[in-house]
Formats: C-alpha cells, sequence, structure tokens
C-alpha cells in the first residue's frame, strides 16, 4: 500500500515531506511486533498512527483497544489494565479482565502514557519485556499477547529527570520513534485542511462552504496554531456555522483567531511553584536579555561621542547631559566632554585640559584615543554564568537559597554550579 493510498484509507490530509515520513515509518514498522513511541504536540492527530499500525499488521483481525491514560483515576488504571479479581478493593463485586487480557492477540494504543503513575509503569515494563502480568488482588500470573503503541505530547527527556517516568519503560517503548509535525510545520498543509473540513461542515449542516479570500488565507496560513489540527478543524466550525457571510475577509477570520503574543524571543517561565529546575539555557537567557537594554544604550551612546563629535558640538543637546554623565561615571570617567568643553571653532577637537594631551583623552586610570571606539569585553556564556552566581553570592553573603532565588534556578542547580566553576 503507498503513501497515497493509506491517506486516503484513514482520511489523512496533506503533502508535507514531514507527514509523508511518519507515514512512512509507520507502514514499515506495521508487519512487526516492535513497540513504538508516538510523540508530537497535542492536537497534530497522533491518535490515527496506531490505527494504522494495527491495520497493517498481521493482527489486523484482532482486537485494537485505544486507552487514554491521563483520563483514569490512579486509583483504578491497574484494574483498567490489568483486571481485577473480586473483592480485592471496595467495589470490586465480581471478577473483571483487563485491556492486556481483552486485547491477547492484538493491539493496544496507550495515549498520554507519560500521565502514567509511576507503579503502573513498572506493572507495564514487565509486560513489554515477558509478556506477564498479575491482576489486582491475585498472585496467579497471566500471558498476553499484546502488540504495545504508546503516544505522548510532553517532553519525556524532561519527565525522566523529574522523577515522572522510568527510563527503562521510555526505552522500551521508543523501539521505534514517530515524530508527527505540528500544523505550523506543514503550512502548506493549513489551506487543504480548512478546505476539507469547511465541506464536510456544508454537508453537516447543510448550509454553503465558507471561502476565503487572499488576505485571510495568508492569515490563515501564518498563524501560530497552538493546538494543532484539533484547534484548526473547531474553528472552521465556528465560522461555518456563525457567519452568515459566506465570503471570509482577513477582518472576519482575526476574530476567531485567539490573539498571539507579540514578542517571538525565548521566554523563561519560572517553575518555582512546580518544583521545577532550571535549565542552564534558561539562566543564560535571563542573564543576556537583562544586559541587553542597558548595551543597546550605551552602545549608542559610544557612537554618538565617539563618531559623530563634530554633529554632537554643533547640535548638542544639554537635556542630554544626564546620560552622558551617567556613560562617563559607569567607565571611571570624573569629567564629561560637556565639562571639559568643546572648541567649536575646530570640530572634533577638545580644550586641553590637566586630563587630555595630545589628542589622548584619559578615562579612569586608562588613556583611550578620541576617535577609538569602545567596545565590550567578549565573555564566554560561561563566564557571565560564573560572573552572576559569585555576583549573587556575595550580595547574599553566602547564603545559597537566597542567591539561587534571585538567579531563578534550584538550589540543587546552584550547587552543582558552584562545584562545577570551583567557586570558593
Amino acid at each position: 500500500m503507498t503513501i497515497q493510498e493509506i491517506k486516503n484509507r484513514f482520511g489523512i490530509i496533506g503533502s508535507s515531506p514531514l507527514l509523508d515520513r511518519a507515514i512512512d515509518i509507520a507502514k514499515q514498522v506495521a508487519p512487526t511486533d516492535l513497540t513504538v513511541l508516538i510523540t508530537g504536540e497535542s492536537g497534530t492527530g497522533k491518535e490515527v498512527f496506531p490505527q494504522i499500525i494495527h491495520h497493517l499488521s498481521a493482527r489486523k483481525h484482532g482486537q485494537y483497544i485505544a486507552v487514554n491514560c491521563g483520563a483514569i483515576p490512579e486509583g483504578t488504571i491497574d484494574s483498567e489494565l490489568f483486571g481485577h479479581e473480586k473483592g480485592s478493593f471496595t467495589g470490586a463485586h465480581e471478577a473483571r479482565k483487563g485491556y492486556f487480557e481483552v486485547a491477547n492477540g492484538g493491539t493496544i494504543f496507550l495515549d498520554e502514557v507519560a500521565e502514567m503513575p509511576i507503579a503502573t509503569q513498572a506493572r507495564l515494563l514487565r509486560v513489554l519485556e515477558s509478556g506477564e502480568f498479575i491482576k489486582v488482588g491475585s498472585s496467579k500470573v497471566l500471558k498476553t499477547d499484546v502488540r504495545v503503541v504508546a503516544a505522548t505530547n510532553v517532553n519525556v527527556q524532561t519527565a525522566i529527570e523529574k522523577g515522572k517516568f522510568r527510563e527503562d519503560l521510555y526505552y522500551r517503548l521508543n523501539t521505534v520513534p514517530i515524530t508527527v509535525p505540528s500544523l505550523r510545520d506543514r503550512q502548506q498543509d493549513i489551506f487543504l485542511l480548512f478546505r476539507k473540513f469547511a465541506a464536510d461542515f456544508s454537508a453537516k449542516y447543510r448550509m454553503p462552504t465558507i471561502k476565503l479570500d487572499s488576505e485571510a488565507e495568508q492569515l490563515l496560513i501564518n498563524y501560530y496554531w497552538h493546538g494543532n489540527v484539533r484547534q484548526l478543524k473547531n474553528i472552521t466550525e465556528q465560522i461555518s456555522v456563525i457567519e452568515k457571510q459566506r465570503e471570509i475577509n482577513a477582518e472576519i477570520m482575526r476574530n476567531y483567531l485567539p490573539p498571539q503574543a507579540t514578542s517571538q524571543l525565548p521566554m523563561v517561565i519560572s517553575n518555582t511553584a512546580q518544583g521545577g529546575d532550571f535549565s542552564e539555557r534558561d539562566l543564560l537567557y535571563k542573564v543576556l536579555f537583562d544586559m541587553k537594554k542597558d548595551l543597546q544604550d550605551l552602545k549608542k551612546i559610544v557612537v554618538d561621542l565617539v563618531e559623530n563629535d563634530n554633529q554632537l558640538n554643533q547640535d548638542f543637546d544639554p537635556a542630554n547631559a544626564p546620560l552622558i554623565k551617567k556613560l562617563y561615571s559607569e567607565v571611571g570617567a570624573t569629567e564629561t566632554p560637556l565639562q571639559l568643553g568643546y572648541n567649536t571653532s575646530n570640530p572634533g577637537f577638545i580644550k586641553p585640559s590637566s586630563r587630555i594631551n595630545e589628542g589622548i583623552r584619559s578615562v579612569g586610570k586608562e588613556e583611550i584615543p578620541i576617535h577609538t571606539i569602545v567596545t565590550e569585553e567578549n565573555l564566554s556564556l560561561h563566564e557571565i554564568e560564573e560572573d552572576m552566581i559569585k555576583k549573587a553570592l556575595i550580595k547574599h553573603k553566602g547564603k545559597r537559597k537566597n542567591a539561587a532565588k534571585e538567579l531563578g534556578i534550584s538550589e540543587r542547580t546552584l550547587y552543582r554550579k558552584i562545584n562545577e566553576y570551583g567557586i570558593k
């Protein structure tokens, strides 16, 4: 079966190379019994890939069961998956078969597998490795022959670092990984999906199909789509039902698209309340963004003073004096050009004083030529990070807890960084 035939059979819309690659992997792995881990953002359509794998496998005549691990309460998930004996817990009035027993010879799709409790993960690992499981309230070992396909929309490596997911289970599930691309990574498919959904809803609600003008189409394609295909489908349905006008322009479209953040810069999100931990990258972003504005202002002032002395002499604005004084105070100068004085008859020449000699202006203890551009020292990211940690420790008199709070990292990470950089 070709990729296009698979798309037609399972109702997949799109021609993105990333989507075709994911379908091709599912097609290749289907005849085997290897476990598969499907990753991708929420709303990308991960649930269709286990169906492809099942229906193209030798197990296609067996049971196919989809289980949403995140929707089952922690106290009952073991019973749902592995079954229970009569009287094993309150409310267990009769024995019950679990999904692994019912789906013997078939396929189980474990959606949101990263939401599974740690204790259940250990039991799942045993099933994957030996095909054995024990019902809740029983001591009898049962066997099952089930192919497991799992999916998650969370970063599993992060969950492992936080102790929320077993590393051995991850490697057992991740025998064959399939990554489903987000909608913004397959922009050429967005308008195709919109037209398909619009036609479906037109038939469902018995009304004319909505159409987009060119501007609305571009707005649709360039939107970020946090909710991916699911969000696109919901918005298409809203417009189909609510709008009486069937020709949709950009102004109408904007009413249905949630506003996006104006800044596309990386953002540091505090995980303190959740007991999370900052990565080194997050800490460096925090340091660099704090420095960015001051650095830009400093560069602008230096360029104005050094490269455009002539214009500054002729059009000097006294209102800028406080800013210039601030610059010179930061680099250690006790006198500013305003205090030293400019010779307006000879632009670019500073009047002689006790601090100026033969075209050299003294700033603090160093002497810098008048037309030399002052540049900041190029420090590595590790040096910047080390410097920030030292300053925080000095400020809080060596109290690591307070220093870590100011830096936006955990005390554990700070302790590791102190050892790494050999900070006394």
